[in-house]
C-alpha cells in the first residue's frame, strides 16, 4: 500500500511537469511604457495561464525592442497582450538652416506653430520660427 501511494506521489509530480506552460514571469516591477529587458525577465512554468493569455517567449524580447502596455508587479506573467513593439515615430522640422527631429506625432499644425504629441502623452508646441513653448 505505501509503495503504490508512493508511486502514485511520483507518477503526479512526474506529470504535471509534462503539462506545464513555458511562459515569461516579471522578476521587478515593471511600469506604464518602459522598455522591457532581459534583466527585468525570467524564463518559468505554470501549470496554467488567463484564458484569454496568449504567453510570450523569451526570443520575443531578444529581437524587438518590446513596451509594457501597463503597470506589471513582481511575479507577473506576460503575455502578448501586455506589451507592445516600439515605433519610433519622429517628426522632422526643417526651419530653413536648421533641422530638428523630435519624437512623437503632429497632431496640429498652422502658418506660426506646430503642436506634438509626445510617447509619454505629453504636448509640445514649437513655433515655425525656432522658440519652443
Amino acid at each position: 500500500m505505501l509503495r503504490l501511494s508512493s508511486l502514485l506521489l511520483l507518477i503526479a509530480i512526474f506529470s504535471s511537469k509534462l503539462f506545464a506552460i513555458n511562459v515569461v514571469i516579471a522578476k521587478n516591477d515593471i511600469h506604464f511604457n518602459e522598455f522591457i529587458t532581459l534583466e527585468m525577465i525570467t524564463p518559468g512554468k505554470v501549470q496554467n495561464v488567463k484564458r484569454h493569455c496568449n504567453p510570450t517567449t523569451i526570443n520575443d524580447f531578444k529581437t524587438k525592442k518590446l513596451q509594457a502596455t501597463h503597470y506589471m508587479k513582481k511575479g507577473f506573467v506576460i503575455c502578448k497582450d501586455d506589451v507592445k513593439e516600439f515605433n519610433n515615430k519622429s517628426v522632422l522640422f526643417n526651419f530653413g538652416s536648421i533641422e530638428i527631429e523630435k519624437n512623437g506625432k503632429i497632431i496640429f499644425e498652422n502658418d506660426e506653430y506646430i503642436r506634438i504629441k509626445k510617447s509619454n502623452g505629453d504636448i509640445e508646441k514649437i513655433y515655425k520660427d525656432g522658440r519652443i513653448k
